[in-house]
């Protein structure tokens, strides 16, 4: 059986990410270039492209590098608690609240601040937003003395902000504050040669950590790699290799060490009124195969695939990150 080996591969690396892809050589120039402003900068791209890296990148390479980096993912607590992840709280503001902390707004003082996911801030966490983008000031949650800031801020996001102004979940007055560079990050397809660097650099990742030492690939597995869409990007790379890593032994990557999708494998079909209920490993894969698939049909857009599921936004991102897609 013929194996791949590591090739030497001239690779470039900005700030922690790695490429050789032209595609990627003019991202990290667009990168290099907003790092030098002070402006806010809107991250565009499917999720699992690296966004978080070209936040905190922009901020390595600019005049800020020497303070705080606080990031968050907007997705991840309701109205009231990402306020107070935000702005901070007194003691007392709220059920729980048994002393006053400070919120990332202040810890990022003189910092750079990451909003991920920032088309799901809820509408009344918008409008305090837009005044620290405004003014530098606001309130902490329940607390009566405004704070100063000065901070750069960068958010993310995969979904249209455009539209969803038009839906009106969004405010315009805040769009305009937010993207006034706009920079997208390419999808892992659309990266040429970039699939090889990524896999044998996540490969040396995994073998410092002990255990299993991968060497080569099998060509059945390099073949079904290129031919795979890969809809969760480097993340999936990533979550793919790991598996395989954890499941499979020796020094070869196999294709039957690969995940499902990978192997083109479809949907077990049940057949017969005695024919056994699915597993829930298989039933999880079920989930995890229609949500690739809607993924694709959507063009990872959160929005239009939580209607397409019929499942909430939220409800949408756990399944998502429980897949390992995001």
């Amino acid at each position: 059986m013929s194996l791949i080996q590591r090739p030497e591969l001239n690779t470039a690396n900005f700030h922690g990410m790695v490429a050789r892809s032209p595609q990627m050589m003019r991202l990290f120039l667009q990168l290099g270039r907003a790092a030098n402003s002070n402006i806010n900068v809107l991250l565009r791209g499917e999720s699992g492209t690296g966004k978080d890296l070209a936040a905190q990148a922009i901020h390595a390479a600019g005049a800020r590098a020497g303070c705080p980096f606080r990031a968050v993912n907007c997705a991840s607590f309701g109205s009231e608690l990402l306020a107070s992840e935000l702005f901070g709280h007194v003691k007392g503001a709220f059920t729980g609240a048994i002393r006053s902390r400070d919120g990332l707004m202040l810890q990022a003082d003189h910092g750079t601040l990451f909003l991920d996911e920032v088309a799901e801030i809820p509408l009344d966490v918008q409008g305090r937003l837009l005044r620290v983008l405004q003014d530098r000031r606001f309130f902490p949650v329940g607390g009566s003395r405004e704070v100063s800031v000065d901070l750069r801020i960068i958010s993310a996001t995969n979904s249209s902000l455009r539209e969803l102004v038009s839906s009106r979940r969004f405010r315009e007055d805040l769009m305009y504050r937010l993207r006034v560079v706009v920079v997208r990050l390419p999808a892992l397809r659309e990266r040429v040669g970039d699939l090889e660097l990524l896999t044998w650099t996540l490969i040396d990742k995994l073998n410092r950590m002990g255990g299993r030492q991968v060497h080569t690939l099998s060509q059945e597995t390099w073949r079904a790699m290129q031919a795979y869409p890969w809809p969760g990007n480097i993340r999936e790379l990533d979550n793919v290799l790991q598996s395989a890593f954890v499941l499979g032994e020796g020094e070869t990557l196999s294709l039957d060490e690969l995940t499902p999708e990978l192997r083109g494998e479809g949907p077990e079909v049940f057949s017969g009124a005695c024919a056994a209920l699915p597993e829930p490993a298989d039933l999880a894969m079920l989930e995890r195969q229609q949500l690739v698939k809607v993924w694709q049909e959507q063009g990872g857009r959160r929005v239009p695939m939580a209607q397409a599921l019929g499942v909430s936004r939220s409800t949408l991102y756990r399944k998502l990150k429980a897949h390992g897609l995001i």
